[in-house]
């Protein structure tokens, strides 16, 4: 039986985007980088990773908004120190699924995602992704 790649398991496309994120453990807040995002999650670049099955509420600074943007995640996995799940990815960190509270906020999330898609792909780049 054959196992998906990370890229084929995944249902949206990514963009290789570095966003300044920070989350709160145990009343310390953390301030790391995202790698990419996509519709449906994230990879947060850390040394610290959170448990998988972790619920968080976390801050995606986005540049050109005034203010970040909170979403709540998941842990899904983890590539860390002799525990690396994802090979794939060069990084040290945790792979993050989206939680969103309702339609509209997940509609709201997806435009912004695709906007910041469209601007580091370019328009026909972009296009070619989405259409696959």
């Amino acid at each position: 039986m054959n196992e998906a790649t990370g890229a084929e398991r995944r249902q949206h496309a990514r963009a290789p985007i570095e966003l300044k994120v920070e989350y709160k453990k145990l009343n310390t807040f953390f301030a790391d980088y995202t790698k990419n995002i996509s519709k449906g999650g994230t990879f947060i670049k850390t040394d610290r990773p959170l448990p998988v099955g972790t619920e968080f509420l976390f801050r995606l600074f986005i540049p050109k908004l005034g203010a970040p943007v909170e979403i709540h995640g998941t842990v899904q996995w983890l590539n860390e120190e002799g525990n690396v799940t994802h090979p794939e990815v060069a990084d040290m960190g945790m792979g993050i699924r989206f939680v969103f509270n309702d339609d509209q906020q997940k509609a709201g999330f997806h435009k912004l995602v695709e906007g910041m898609m469209r601007e580091s792909l370019g328009d026909l780049l972009y296009e070619k992704l989405m259409t696959r």
